[in-house]
């Protein structure tokens, strides 16, 4: 039930005013310009009741305008968004964050015991100096597990997007890609999420959203460890700018060290433990959980030294790479040369080898070339000798050049062609 803005109430003094709401970085939206539309005390909060401060912008281009939904004492209560009730700090529903830090709700939802309570936590956080978070959620634990793997690290501005046209859905919408609303086909009635309620997003309870989260992180992959126990070596993947003290400051909570390794080329190290339990302790705690110097190193085991012989390049998951099979339908690897092969570079065989054995090893003999016969200027074809023929066997000499002529291919080379060679000869005599 609203409250009018004339009645003169006990609890006006109690209204809320503010000159900037309380945001995160995905209602905000990406444009560094953006503007705002402020009205003081122009709605109820939608959890306590009472009038605040609202303010209305848009995220950014192709984006549906947006407002704060509750006050900022209530987002200060639960450090969640005015606008989406999501976490801050990791940008999930309560319900998670709650589970997550083994927190329980102490906030009354009775309308007179939850205006007590919101008056007296205003008071109180009056009195501090610096903004903190209010009650359980400021000594709770350090980020858990479930906390480390669904937080999102950037914003997800797709959460901006316009709402569904509806006539688009009838198939009535007129105005094409003017339209600001999106030209699409809703999800099934049926679904979860699309019954969502801000007070059970609030309070954490039956929030679709947030047992979606729950059921997602219990389906990740879990870290095996393996039945070697020798094996005390965590390969820790993703390290860059990071040296070999940071790495031996985190690990060394969980046992003693016996080495650490940094392979800078490949982006990752490796940490071996001198005992198995200090090894699967550190890979449980550090497994999807690990950031140092605000980057996400991944945690893996090592593998065993019988796995390390068979590569020689450091690899993912271990301190080797394997072997892998070969591709069917390549050629194979030349083998190498036998010792005899090494030696025999031009191929000679073994025969013509073992008819030299006589000759001494330490004395090479040279055969001298055939003399050079003496020059003629008789017939060339008589003349010519070839050092092993004899002249005597004219089986043995070379068949004359005019022999090697088989046929005319050219017109130049017929002897009856005017300008031909034989002709001119002819002509001259």
């Amino acid at each position: 039930m609203s409250i009018s803005l004339l009645s003169n109430t006990y609890n006006r003094q109690n209204w809320e005013d503010a000159e900037f709401p309380i945001l995160c970085q995905t209602c905000l939206g990406d444009n560094p310009y953006i503007r705002m539309m402020k009205e003081r005390y122009g709605q109820e909060c939608k959890i306590c009741n009472r009038p605040f401060t609202i303010f209305r912008w848009c995220p950014g281009a192709r984006m549906r305008f947006k407002k704060t939904e509750i006050c900022q004492t209530c987002s200060k209560l639960k450090n969640v968004c005015q606008t989406c009730l999501l976490d801050l700090e990791f940008g999930l529903p309560v319900q998670v964050r709650d589970e997550a830090l083994q927190i329980t709700d102490t906030i009354p939802k009775g309308q007179v015991n939850k205006e007590y309570f919101t008056q007296n936590a205003e008071a109180e956080m009056a009195l501090e100096q610096t903004p903190q978070p209010y009650g359980q959620l400021a000594k709770a634990q350090p980020p858990s597990d479930v906390l480390m793997k669904l937080a999102r690290s950037a914003p997800y501005y797709k959460r901006n997007q316009p709402h569904i046209c509806s006539f688009y859905v009838k198939g009535e919408c007129k105005r094409g890609e003017e339209c600001p609303y999106r030209h699409e086909k809703p999800t099934d009635p049926d679904d979860p999420l699309s019954n969502q309620n801000i007070r059970d997003r609030f309070y954490g309870v039956n929030d679709p959203v947030a047992e979606k989260l729950l059921s997602r992180y219990k389906e990740l992959p879990q870290l095996e460890t393996p039945e070697d126990k020798t094996v005390t070596t965590l390969y820790i993947g993703n390290v860059v700018d990071i040296d070999e003290q940071q790495l031996r400051d985190h690990f060394y909570q969980y046992g003693e060290i016996r080495s650490v390794t940094v392979v800078p080329k490949q982006s990752c190290a490796f940490v071996q433990f001198t005992q198995r339990d200090a090894a699967e302790e550190a890979a449980k705690e550090s497994f999807n959980t690990l950031v140092i110097d605000g980057k996400r190193l991944t945690v893996k085991w090592g593998k065993p030294p019988s796995a390390q012989g068979s590569s020689g390049r450091p690899g993912e998951g271990g301190a080797f790479e394997t072997n892998y099979e070969p591709v069917p339908g390549l050629p194979t690897v030349v083998p190498m040369p036998s010792n005899e092969l090494k030696t025999d570079f031009f191929g000679l065989s073994s025969s013509s080898s073992s008819s030299n054995v006589g000759v001494s090893a330490t004395t090479t003999s040279f055969l001298p070339p055939p003399p050079m016969p003496p020059p003629d200027l008789g017939d060339y074809t008589s003349s010519l000798s070839y050092g092993h023929m004899s002249m005597t066997n004219p089986s043995s000499m070379p068949p004359p050049l005019s022999s090697l002529r088989t046929g005319v291919h050219y017109p130049s080379q017929d002897p009856s062609r005017v300008g031909s060679t034989a002709s001119h000869g002819k002509a001259n005599e």
